[in-house]
């Protein structure tokens, strides 16, 4: 029931395409004082002055009770999943909202373009407690407060080298990112953790290392693949939801690939293309495990390999890269 997979991180590099973000035009993360973070902000803009999270009363977590769920950038499975259980397999309610996430899971690290609904600290200054909320943060930038006060962490952590092709694909289509060039500049910048929301190594250990500290359920997208049944019963164990097995079984068709790939609730098909450009690449691509044979050279997978080991041999954490 475990892995053995790869690297992500922060853009390094900007083409300058037409309709892309330059590294000046992208949103960044801007640094508080004491290492506390603060809000997103439009990087060489005068006007913007992010405020500290904890001063805008949405990201600081509301008494005992909340939910997020954190993973490296990859997968919208487990957003799904979460939102089937607390509404008990209610299709009706599932589908409350015509347009798909952040409208139904706040994203607090978000920085909203105008075509889309606000994101981020305003949204969740109006979402009542207990919140649902997404995050890819690293562990050292989710406000104390979630973790003073037990919030409930569901982490998902995929394999490194089918995480680094997703990604890949992603910015491909996410016209919000710099143009993510070739492959295998790009594939380098993953491993030195040169791309958004730092080293996946990083990421990934620490939330491990710290998933005995706090509240939080460590769940492999791997294992996920290998018996969705197993997994979806373990998030509802977490979150103390008990569901017959005929809702049980409801929400793994739901949540399976196929059906999410249809589900505009899902497939954010209702994004402009502005945005995300699907002609490029789907939204939902594949959802494989071992996809990564299909781009990694020998040469890249065996460079991969040894940057690899070197980085997680003393971690006792292991991935799978194919079930």
């Amino acid at each position: 029931m475990r892995s053995a997979g790869g690297s992500p991180g922060a853009h390094a590099g900007c083409v300058g395409q037409a309709g892309r973000p330059t590294l000046l035009s992208r949103p960044v993360l801007a640094w508080g004082g004491e290492g506390q973070p603060r809000g997103w902000a439009q990087a060489g803009s005068a006007a913007a002055k992010p405020q500290p999270w904890d001063s805008a009363g949405g990201c600081r977590a509301q008494g005992v009770g909340g939910l997020f769920y954190c993973l490296f950038p990859g997968t919208t499975w487990m957003q799904e999943i979460v939102d089937l259980i607390l509404v008990r397999g209610d299709m009706e309610k599932a589908c409350r909202s015509a347009i798909p996430p952040p409208s139904r899971w706040a994203l607090p690290q978000a920085y909203a373009p105008s075509a889309l609904p606000p994101a981020g600290v305003q949204q969740l200054m109006s979402v009542p407690s207990p919140r649902v909320i997404k995050t890819h943060l690293p562990f050292q930038l989710v406000p104390k407060s979630f973790w003073e006060n037990r919030c409930k962490v569901i982490y998902v952590a995929r394999n490194a080298k089918d995480n680094v092709v997703s990604y890949f694909f992603f910015d491909k289509m996410n016209k919000t990112q710099p143009e993510p060039g070739p492959w295998e500049p790009y594939l380098h910048k993953f491993m030195e953790g040169k791309l958004a929301w730092g080293s996946w190594y990083d990421h990934v250990c620490r939330y491990w290392d710290e998933r005995t500290n706090h509240n939080i359920l460590y769940v492999f997208y791997e294992d996920m693949k290998e018996d969705p049944a197993r997994e979806i019963r373990r998030v509802m164990d977490f979150l103390e939801v008990e569901l017959p097995p005929e809702v049980l079984e409801k929400i793994v068709w739901q949540t399976s690939f196929q059906v999410m790939k249809e589900n505009p609730m899902a497939n954010y098909s209702s994004v402009p293309s502005t945005i995300l450009d699907q002609d490029v690449s789907p939204f939902m691509r594949k959802g494989e495990v071992g996809d990564w044979k299909n781009y990694f050279t020998v040469a890249q997978s065996e460079a991969f390999d040894a940057h690899y080991q070197r980085r997680m041999e003393r971690t006792g954490l292991h991935f799978r890269t194919q079930i």
